[in-house]
């Protein structure tokens, strides 16, 4: 098995511990020299760099939420001048003002070096011929892949997202070997194959998916593996942070490899904001070790994980992330219980006759929170008896109320009438606003 960098990415855990420090003491120097807004943070706290001793040190910090970016939009975050930017990106999808990074010529070749990891563990090579079917523009997810695929020698093919006949014609035409897309639009292009009269098995040569954008259960990566016949792997990236290269699953499928030179990630309890023993699940938070423009310390994700150490089958030691199972502010209370959509969509996609598209609708009955679930039905079921529909539907009520201990409406629809997107997928409509 291929690794891109074994001086790092199978370093002993005592020698990695160490050089984190190492960074995390220059990188904290660097925000405190040239931020007012970690300068006051550290101050708020009575802390300077100099106070850190251990990596246990870091939990005496303030976090940085998302709203510190939008209230220094857009420059104010940046540790150094703008002559020394040479790319900025910005969030996307978000209310309010967008969070804007910044990248010196540095932080782009670590970008690129960092994608290039996280491609190989997939099992990329150089050979391959990589469709990017992100959106381009001020997200970091295109160009971040685009670059780490051209660092390992792979051919890329920027054909952005959206125009599904043309990058299946690409796809025969080109022979991709490799896509790069949200497993949402992965799953899309195969029933637009399907209607093109397109085999993806037999007809197209793709062997490897690199999917990230948006959170998938692994209900879901069958479902792409068994339309496509690929190896689909999930990465994980935000653009506060960099942008993907953050980590990436190998082909062992067995967590996401974090790169650990780089970053340093903590797992904490969302109420008492304390660490969560290994293993055990929290709110996913990050520091940046090596950014020059916008370092970034203790950053809280929102997103739900958990981080276990032990060395790989794949001979890397790096602590890995296991899947994203939602997020604190992404969580439903509905009558008082905890729905994440992502226990939703682990049903929907084992019960026999329904399509993996679906949308999830909070709306008020009264004073009370209620939801529905409007998911498509496959084309055979449809055009089929209605007590057929019937038993679908009782299905689904039953084992979801089984996971979530509430029985929803369920509204089964036609096949293709719930909204496509080349981008993420809006799961969940909130009519209470």
């Amino acid at each position: 098995m291929d690794i891109w960098n074994r001086e790092f990415e199978c370093m002993p855990r005592e020698e990695l511990e160490l050089l984190q420090l190492e960074k995390l003491k220059n990188i904290l120097q660097r925000a405190y020299n040239n931020s007012k807004l970690y300068k006051d943070k550290f101050n708020q706290v009575g802390f300077t760099p100099q106070d850190i001793s251990n990596l246990e040190d870091l939990n005496k910090l303030p976090f940085t939420v998302k709203d510190d970016f939008r209230d220094n939009y857009p420059f104010n975050m940046f540790c150094v001048p703008m002559n020394e930017v040479v790319r900025l990106h910005a969030s996307s999808g978000t209310t309010g003002k967008l969070t804007v990074i910044g990248c010196t010529k540095n932080d782009l070749q670590i970008w690129s070096e960092l994608v290039a990891r996280m491609v190989t563990m997939a099992g990329v090579k150089s050979s391959d011929i990589a469709q990017v079917a992100f959106g381009y523009g001020l997200f970091t997810g295109a160009h971040g892949l685009h670059y780490g695929l051209e660092k390992v020698g792979a051919t890329v093919i920027p054909i952005s997202g959206g125009n599904s006949e043309k990058q299946l014609m690409l796809m025969k035409d080109f022979k991709t070997t490799v896509l790069v897309s949200t497993p949402t639009y992965a799953l899309h292009l195969s029933e637009v194959a399907e209607q093109m009269g397109i085999d993806p098995k037999a007809e197209l040569d793709l062997k490897v998916g690199l999917f990230g954008g948006e959170a998938f259960s692994e209900e879901y990566r069958k479902e792409i593996e068994n339309r496509w016949g690929i190896l689909a792997t999930d990465n994980y990236g935000l653009s506060e942070i960099g942008g993907p290269g953050f980590s990436g699953e190998c082909e062992h499928i067995c967590g996401q490899h974090v790169a650990e030179d780089h970053y340093i990630v903590e797992i904490i309890d969302p109420e008492t904001l304390q660490p969560v023993k290994p293993g055990e699940q929290g709110e996913v938070v990050i520091t940046t070790l090596t950014k020059e423009a916008l370092p970034v310390i203790r950053y809280r994700t929102k997103d739900i994980s958990s981080l276990k150490y032990e060395q790989c089958a794949c001979g890397r030691t790096t602590a890995r992330l296991s899947k994203i199972t939602g997020r604190t502010d992404d969580m439903l209370v509905i009558r008082g219980v905890n729905v994440f959509p992502s226990q939703i969509e682990s049903v929907l996609v084992n019960i026999e006759g329904l399509a993996p598209h679906y949308q999830i609708i909070i709306y008020k009955k009264g004073f009370l929170d209620d939801i529905e679930i409007r998911v498509e039905v496959s084309e055979n079921i449809f055009s089929d008896n209605y007590r057929q529909l019937e038993a679908v539907e009782e299905s689904l009520k039953q084992q979801l109320n089984n996971t979530l201990s509430i029985t929803p409406k369920i509204k089964l629809v036609e096949p293709n009438s719930i909204e496509r997107s080349s981008g993420k997928a809006k799961r969940v409509i909130d009519l209470r606003k």
